[in-house]
């Protein structure tokens, strides 16, 4: 009878070992790790090397990048509106001076002339880690694709986290009008089937409501940044509807914070992390995510 309690006490302590395992790997697996730009402290940033380079590090989930267009209508990964001079080589091996930036504004460009400037082989000294390679900024199009491939390969799907990059005041001169923009972003991802792997994100407002009203499914973002982002009710009374995902600048993230986003079912996943201490203390915070240069940080 001793033996048989003893037996029935070791089995329930490996049933409760396996479970608490199961409960760990089940909350770590669930937290979705960013790769800034492509992880753009390792890589050039918002390019195919980069894209496929992070896919290799199993713990991130989502490859987040950001959208410009060109003067023919092609959806192009650039952060900026305007060829950034800190990154960008022009075609004769010189580099875009201060006074030229207006000059190099992509929506005023086609796509084969922007072909013609190069993104990944100017020094970047913020990141003194990231590899220099000869890379182009890429149509959404072509960075899917190059995505998917892999993915097939690999056998891991990833999620995407892409921006409608757009400021009032700037249609027509620096991207289309909210609405034409949103259209030609939604209609890729609908091509490409990655509707339910595709959150898209803004700080502007505009495109979000957009996409609020026109496409209902499609996961959204919404972006903040400064000391007012601490104030999630706020920000969110001001977008009008609940998104999928709260996006706050991290230094300003409160456990208040967390917990109004997880009161109302909002998943809350702050940008842009770039030490463990900070990875840390908001993963203790209980954030879904987290948005980071450095994937290295996150492990392998």
């Amino acid at each position: 009878m001793k033996f048989n309690s003893f037996l029935l006490f070791l089995s329930i302590g490996i049933f409760m070992s396996c479970a608490s395992t199961k409960y760990t790997m089940t909350k770590t697996g669930a937290i979705d790790f960013q790769a800034h730009r492509g992880g753009r402290g390792l890589m050039p940033e918002n390019t195919i090397p980069a894209m496929l380079s992070v896919m290799d590090n199993h713990k991130i989930t989502t490859l987040e990048m950001d959208l410009a267009v060109t003067k023919d209508k092609q959806v192009v990964v650039s952060h900026d509106p305007i060829l950034n001079p800190l990154i960008t080589t022009k075609p004769d091996g010189s580099f875009i001076k201060a006074n030229q930036v207006s000059e190099n504004i992509i929506y005023q460009m086609t796509y084969d002339q922007l072909q013609k400037f190069d993104v990944g082989l100017k020094p970047y000294p913020v990141f003194p880690e990231q590899k220099k390679l000869a890379a182009t900024i890429p149509t959404l199009s072509d960075l899917i694709d190059s995505v998917e491939t892999k993915s097939n390969r690999i056998g891991r799907k990833m999620f995407y986290n892409i921006e409608i990059k757009s400021v009032d005041g700037k249609d027509i001169i620096e991207h289309p009008v909210p609405d034409e923009f949103v259209d030609l972003v939604v209609h890729l991802i609908k091509q490409k089937n990655i509707t339910n792997r595709t959150s898209i994100q803004s700080f502007d407002l505009r495109p979000l409501k957009v996409l609020h009203q026109k496409y209902p499914k499609v996961q959204t973002a919404y972006l903040v940044y400064g000391v007012g982002c601490s104030d999630a009710q706020n920000q969110i009374e001001l977008l009008g509807f609940n998104p999928t995902i709260y996006s706050p600048e991290y230094k300003y993230v409160t456990q208040q914070t967390v917990d109004y986003c997880h009161a109302h079912k909002i998943k809350i996943i702050p940008w842009t992390v770039n030490t463990k201490s900070e990875i840390n203390a908001l993963l203790a915070m209980g954030v879904d995510g987290l948005i980071t240069d450095y994937p290295n940080l996150i492990g392998k």
